[in-house]
Formats: structure tokens, sequence, C-alpha cells
């Protein structure tokens, strides 16, 4: 028995069931919603983050310039990549909710409805 008082139906589905989902209209949604907010966001974090490693590397001048007392550009900058990262978490918790969670519960009750 699972820790979460479940009867273990999750080992009683078989193969097919699961397959017969992977191939449902339902799943290539939750597939296709999925890449469209992970790739476009990926990229631009990414691009982001190799903006700033560029500028470290090659504009000291730039991320040297003092903006309050021992604060400069390149912490500024340096710090807004963990604020972005916080932005991100927090934007597709909220992505999730909306567009992916009703989905994949619809899969799942299908699912659990036809092991039974």
């Amino acid at each position: 028995m699972s820790s979460t008082g479940q009867s273990g139906s999750e080992s009683e589905i078989d193969a097919e069931t699961w397959a017969a989902a992977q191939r449902s209209p339902e799943f290539a949604t939750l597939r296709r919603r999925l890449r469209a907010f992970v790739f476009p966001v990926s990229g631009l974090f990414l691009a982001w983050y190799l903006v700033y490693v560029l500028l470290a590397d090659y504009a000291h001048g730039f991320m040297s310039i003092r903006l309050v007392g021992n604060i400069n550009v390149g912490l500024v900058l340096g710090l807004l990549q963990f604020v972005s990262t916080f932005v991100i978490t927090t934007l597709y918790v909220r992505y999730a909710n909306r567009q992916l969670d009703p989905v994949s519960e619809e899969i799942r009750d299908r699912v659990e409805g036809a092991a039974q």
C-alpha cells in the first residue's frame, strides 16, 4: 500500500492502458501546452544568462559601473539571475494550474477508471 492511502491502483494499470492514454488527443494537448511554455521560457532564460556571462567576461568597464556604494551593475545583474528564476517558477506554477493540471487530471481519471 502506498503512503498516500491509495489502494495501489497504479500497479494495476496495464501497459495497454498507458499506451492508449499516451495516444489520446488530451495527452497530445498536454504535451503541446507544456512545450509551448517550457521551450520559449527556457530559451529566453538561457539567452539572458548567456548575455550576463558575456558581459561579465568582455564588458568589464560596464559591469564595474558603481550604482550605489559598492553595488555595481555586475552585482545587480547577477542578483537578477536569481530573481528571474523565481519569476519563471511563479509563472510556471500559474500556467500549470490553469493549463496543464486540468488536462492531466482528466487523463489520470480516465486511466484510473479503466483500471477498476
